[in-house]
């Protein structure tokens, strides 16, 4: 077996463990602690892959600012962890037989003949010196994949709108901001001079 071999077989058992306790521990922290370890083992297997744009992306905008963003959140927030662990025991035999059925699934897959056979999937040839992954990546998702990516663009837009107006309530004694109030003011209504008479000094 090859360093590479080794290499990639151990982190995804490392990333396989942790996305079964993201799904597991029942402390939101720790779970959080363990998908950024998922996200950074998925990186390694990427940079094996000779992706490395992907995986730097994963690494800064994944585990850089949503997940750090996601911690601090759930670290903010007073959670009572005592509801959560109720009702555990009740649902663990059904949860054990789903994961088993799911296990027995997988394992009959990888068993299937031929499916996973060594020509099934060969490796990839060692790119050029000159080679951008940025650029190949960019032409596939602009050429092959563009109908996909404006979809997915217009998802996420409705997902930010549907946000924003779920977040927007009308609360008694918030204080808000009209934009077209701010757009109609006038030059005289933005500073006010007053008039002072000059305070005496002390001793005089």
């Amino acid at each position: 077996m090859s360093i590479y071999e080794i290499v990639f077989y151990l982190f995804s058992a490392v990333l396989m463990a942790a996305a079964v306790m993201v799904v597991t521990v029942r402390n939101p922290v720790y779970a959080a602690l363990s998908l950024v370890l998922a996200f950074f083992s998925s990186a390694a297997i990427w940079m094996l892959l000779e992706v490395e744009f992907l995986a730097i992306i994963l690494v800064l905008v994944y585990v850089g600012a949503v997940l750090v963003l996601f911690l601090f959140v759930v670290m903010m927030l007073d959670i009572n962890l005592a509801p959560l662990k109720e009702g555990f025991i009740r649902y663990l035999p059904a949860g054990v037989v789903v994961a088993l059925l799911m296990a027995v699934e997988l394992l009959t897959v990888l068993w299937t003949k031929g499916r996973f056979a060594e020509g099934a999937f060969p490796v990839p040839p060692p790119n050029p010196p000159d080679y951008s992954n940025t650029k190949a990546v960019g032409q596939w998702l602009f050429t092959n994949y563009l109908l996909a990516f404006e979809v997915a663009g217009v998802v996420l837009l409705v997902a930010i709108i549907a946000a924003v107006a779920l977040t927007l309530r009308h609360r008694p004694g918030s204080r808000r901001q009209d934009p077209a109030a701010q757009v109609r003011v006038q030059r005289d209504e933005r500073v006010r001079l007053v008039k002072m008479d000059p305070e005496p000094r002390q001793g005089s």
